[in-house]
């Protein structure tokens, strides 16, 4: 957003108004010792718009120029207009990315100006550069949503214009920082390049210094230089050169070239300009430098900028004869780049945490609204079962996955998903993927009810799926005597998983698929009056473990009966409070022990039985919150939406009280009137469950507040812990540290913060305690031994990086917003923890889908009429193997297997696997398969990675593993993702 660079740009003011009394343009142009055989400086002018899928107002606002008191932007018209001067001169060139503009205004345009579209991006004048539904974040999204969103986007792109018009350029010049592994992703994508727009500024200081602003990028520590990348940092961020902004919207002085008239300023405007130029040219090795003219939502008038810019072209030719200046793209420029035969810099961290001066870190939005966060994380489980679904049963009704999966390119958009838009527009967020998840639902009732039915002439049974499950309430279950319960798995391997339904009575009996009982367990919920925002909350749970198979659901059978006295009704667990003398509370299954202290409540040990021996270790787990800064004498840097900047840290009192049962053992605790915790241990799993509620965060003190949990372990962590980069690999994080260049301690807690997608660990030779999470939260370790997560911010000032508002989220009542999420946590020696967290994840990111019925009458009409189980596979995937993928493309189906262990992380699971197609699915047969890029929008063998020389040690070339399809076999390496167009054949 160009309203968040005001920092930047008075910095470089300071910084380059200085140099710029001191160059001599002429002899600097000299004196460059270019590489190219003309001895020139080409100056690569870069027209582009940068349109932001939402932010101050919402998608459609932003298309239409609606709400112009807002913000001043219509994408419609910036579309018109380039079209337009693109048509009228054919030196011209443009460059545009986000999809999700684009399609809407392809499809109201008449066949004339679809040919003429066509012809521009044929002829290379109109690029599509990165070409995704949005211009994704880099910390708070998931790799399986970016992969998605990429995909629709560049699925656009090659069905209209062809496979020539494949975006070459990955274009990321407004996210707040870096991930390795959207590099790495990217790079597998069959992208050449990567352009960013936003790095540390001290970092930034350093590279320019030092001609370090491009560089290889090895994103994935597993798959070395098969994913590296030539990265650039661009230079004005992606803004034009101060000063040679010529948008209507904008101040800067145009060119005026009369010397007829007052006014003429061609040789100032030229002069200034080609000291500009040369002060960036200083900082990048070879004789090209590409400048960005455009900004947010310009070229609405495009003859505004592209008349100037004719002008400037025309002027610095006459006067300047050893530079030569052009329109151009980020892939000519590459192109330029790459002819320079240099030698590079090899990269292979990341480029978190952004921050734009030293009180200034940018990690706030890793927490940000977290609700939204959590039903975003939700809304990628419910299309990854709605596209199994459309692909494993013949009949999915009229509705499809494809709204869902427009509204998850659009929340993955680096204002969205990052809780950095304004409220109206974060509710239109939310309000794209309740619409697209009720389209997916009546996807999977029909998939389930077909599925399900024994007979071809049986009406199939309704399914309905319950949103606030997860605060107690389902009309279904309540109100219901009977109901079925459908659980899929989407994962293709068995697993086991517990589900939790509200219930109404404490007297009920499950019975399973097979038609015997299921021991099942009942709680007395404890809602907590002030965090109660909803009425109709149920008094019970039911709890039972569920056994699935692999990509395929079991079906259950509830009851409610009059007594308690038959052998299988549901156990009602008891409760125990925290008021024994001298004994402390203790839960624990054949894999860990929980204690906890009967004085305070609070967390005192875990022991784990998960490695050769128990192991017993002090950890204590606490809520606490970070006094919201609002400036102060060092700097007026509040925390805001983007910035996290606390002043001061107080703990919040503590009381508790526990049940017990034989399915699942439960601590309750309040810690104040909005914090509660439900601490929970399920009889066969390998993690405690932390399900916190925090919220309404009172505000009546007016302070703003960021509320964290925090772990406290006897692990000698010796400043070092581990967060993972958007679900995949894990990055090591040094505290008060950064790999390429030296930090300036000026934030003790803020500069430690890094992106927590899924999973944080600390470790020591011996011990390593996990904490998985279940929506994207920002995380650090600031003293050894010590790991926290931030769950929730409510805040009173904005933090003027231009949303224009506090982050204040009011939610139902008005009264604050309530979030309840979950940390899934355990203790085990190293050497078995990656196996532990990862299929944990998986399990996280690919929930159980539980759906209800109350078609059947009674359990006999329900056995007699039902497929009461069922699996779309013959054989378990591998405990590496992730079906990450299973959709419909075209009349095909698109197929992603992923190896989803690091390299090196285990000494068996991270090795090579290969799997076979042949036979594997029973609905149908895998005829053929054909491998295509990360974002299927290639055929691999079309992808010729660009060969880079580098001052690291690694040799040999980039490589495209190619395969025989004969046997429908496939080899996959650590962390290798590998995407396939398959044919099949439907039985029956």
């Amino acid at each position: 957003m160009a309203s968040r660079l005001g920092i930047a740009i008075l910095f470089y003011y300071m910084i380059f108004s200085i140099s710029f009394k001191h160059i001599n343009c002429y002899h600097v142009e000299n004196q460059w010792a270019f590489n190219d055989n003309n001895n020139k400086l080409n100056i690569h002018l870069v027209s582009h718009t940068h349109n932001d899928v939402g932010w101050l107002k919402t998608v459609d606002q932003y298309y239409y120029g609606a709400k112009d008191k807002i913000a001043h932007a219509g994408v419609q018209y910036i579309l018109d207009t380039v079209v337009q001067e693109l048509m009228a001169d054919p030196s011209k060139k443009f460059i545009y990315v986000e999809m999700a503009f684009f399609t809407r205004w392809w499809s109201q345009q008449d066949q004339k100006t679809r040919q003429n579209v066509k012809m521009l991006v044929k002829e290379g004048r109109l690029e599509f550069i990165n070409g995704g539904w949005s211009m994704n974040d880099e910390a708070a999204t998931h790799y399986n949503a970016i992969i998605d969103q990429m995909t629709l986007g560049l699925k656009f792109i090659r069905d209209t214009f062809g496979d020539a018009a494949r975006p070459t350029i990955a274009w990321h010049i407004d996210p707040f920082g870096h991930s390795a592994a959207q590099a790495s992703l990217f790079s597998q994508m069959g992208f050449d390049a990567f352009f960013l727009g936003r790095i540390d500024h001290d970092d930034k200081s350093n590279r320019l210094s030092k001609k370090q602003m491009e560089m290889i990028w090895r994103g994935s520590h597993s798959l070395g230089k098969n994913t590296e990348l030539f990265t650039g940092v661009l230079y004005n961020r992606y803004s034009p050169p101060p000063g040679f902004c010529f948008d209507q919207g904008c101040n800067d002085p145009p060119i005026q070239d009369d010397k007829n008239l007052k006014g003429y300023n061609v040789d100032d405007r030229v002069n200034t300009f080609m000291n500009l130029v040369m002060t960036q040219a200083a900082s990048y090795r070879t004789n090209n430098v590409m400048l960005t003219m455009g900004n947010d939502f310009n070229y609405e008038n495009a003859r505004h900028w592209f008349k100037n810019l004719d002008k400037l072209i025309r002027h610095v030719k006459e006067t300047h004869k050893n530079v030569d200046i052009f329109y151009s793209t980020p892939s000519q420029y590459l192109k330029a780049v790459h002819a320079a035969n240099l030698t590079w810099d090899v990269k292979t961290d990341d480029f978190f945490p952004y921050s734009d001066c030293n009180h200034c870190y940018w990690t706030g939005y890793f927490t940000s609204r977290p609700a939204f966060k959590g039903y975003v994380r939700d809304s990628n489980s419910i299309l990854q079962v709605c596209k199994q679904m459309e692909v494993i049963s013949k009949a999915t009704g009229n509705s499809s996955s494809e709204a869902l999966t427009k509204a998850m390119g659009v929340a993955q958009h680096h204002d969205s998903v990052t809780g950095t838009a304004k409220q109206a527009v974060d509710f239109d967020y939310a309000a794209r993927l309740s619409d697209g998840r009720e389209k997916c639902k009546n996807v999977i009732s029909d998939a389930i009810g077909n599925l399900a039915k024994k007979s071809s002439s049986n009406k199939a049974a309704n399914y309905v799926y319950c949103d606030y499950r997860n605060i107690s309430i389902c009309s279904i279950t309540q109100k219901s005597k009977s109901f079925v319960i459908n659980v899929y798995n989407p994962i293709a391997r068995s697993i086991s998983s517990t589900v939790y339904l509200p219930i109404s009575v404490s007297s009920v009996t499950v019975t399973g698929p097979n038609g015997k009982s299921i021991h099942a367990q009942v709680n007395k919920n404890m809602n907590y009056k002030s965090q109660m925002q909803y009425s109709g909350q149920a008094p019970y749970t039911l709890v039972f473990e569920a056994t699935l198979p692999a990509l395929g659901y079991s079906e259950f059978y509830v009851k409610t009966i009059k007594s308690s006295s038959l052998s299988h009704f549901a156990e009602l667990a008891k409760t125990v409070k925290f008021n024994l003398p001298n004994e402390d509370i203790v839960m624990e299954n054949k894999y860990l022990k929980l204690t906890f202290s009967n004085a305070s409540g609070r967390l005192m040990s875990i022991t784990t039985k998960l490695g050769k021996q128990s192991k017993t270790m002090e950890v204590d787990q606490e809520f606490l919150w970070y006094n919201a800064s609002i400036g102060n004498q060092e700097s007026s840097q509040a925390s805001g939406a983007y910035v996290f900047r606390p002043s001061v840290m107080n703990p919040i009192p503590i009381a508790k009280n526990s049940k017990k049962g034989s399915v699942i053992q439960e601590v309750h605790q309040q810690f104040s009137p909005w914090v509660t915790q439900v601490i929970r241990l399920q009889a066969n799993s390998k993690f405690a469950e932390f399900e916190y509620t925090v919220g309404p965060i009172p505000i009546g003190d007016n302070l703003g507040k960021e509320i964290i949990s925090r772990f406290t372990s006897k692990i000698e962590s010796a400043g070092l812990y581990y967060t993972d980069a958007n679900g995949r690999e894990m990055q090591m994080r040094k505290r008060n540290y950064r790999p390429t260049w030296k930090l300036t301690s000026t934030e003790a807690q803020s500069q430690n913060y890094y992106p927590v997608n899924s999973r944080m660990y600390i470790k020591d030779k011996s011990m390593q305690l996990t904490v998985l999470t279940d929506r994207s939260q920002g995380g650090s370790s600031l003293k050894d031994g010590q790991l926290e997560l931030m769950v929730h911010r409510r805040l009173l000032h904005d933090d003027a990086r231009g949303v224009g508002e506090a982050l204040n989220e009011k939610g139902v009542t008005g009264k604050g917003l309530i979030v309840r999420g979950v940390h899934i946590v355990t203790l085990a020696p190293p050497s078995v923890s990656a196996k532990l967290h990862r299929e944990q994840a998986e399990m996280m990111l690919l929930k159980p889908y539980v759906s209800f019925s109350n078609s059947y009458t009674s359990s006999q009409s329900w056995l007699s009429n039902s497929n009461t189980q069922m699996s779309a596979i013959k054989k378990d995937l591998p405990e590496n193997v992730h079906l990450l993928t299973m959709q419909k493309f075209d009349n095909n189906m698109l197929l992603r297997l992923e190896h989803q262990f690091a390299a090196k992380e285990d000494s068996k699971l991270s090795q090579p696997v290969t799997i076979s197609l042949k036979n594997l699915f029973k609905q149908f047969n895998v005829t053929s398969i054909s491998e295509l890029t990360l974002s299927a929008n290639a055929a691999i063998s079309q992808v010729k990675p660009l060969h880079w020389k580098t001052h690291d040690s690694a040799t040999g070339k980039p490589s495209i593993e190619k395969m025989t399809t004969g046997n429908l076999s496939i080899n996959l390496k650590a962390m290798q993702i590998r995407t396939f167009n398959a044919t099949f054949t439907t039985h029956g």
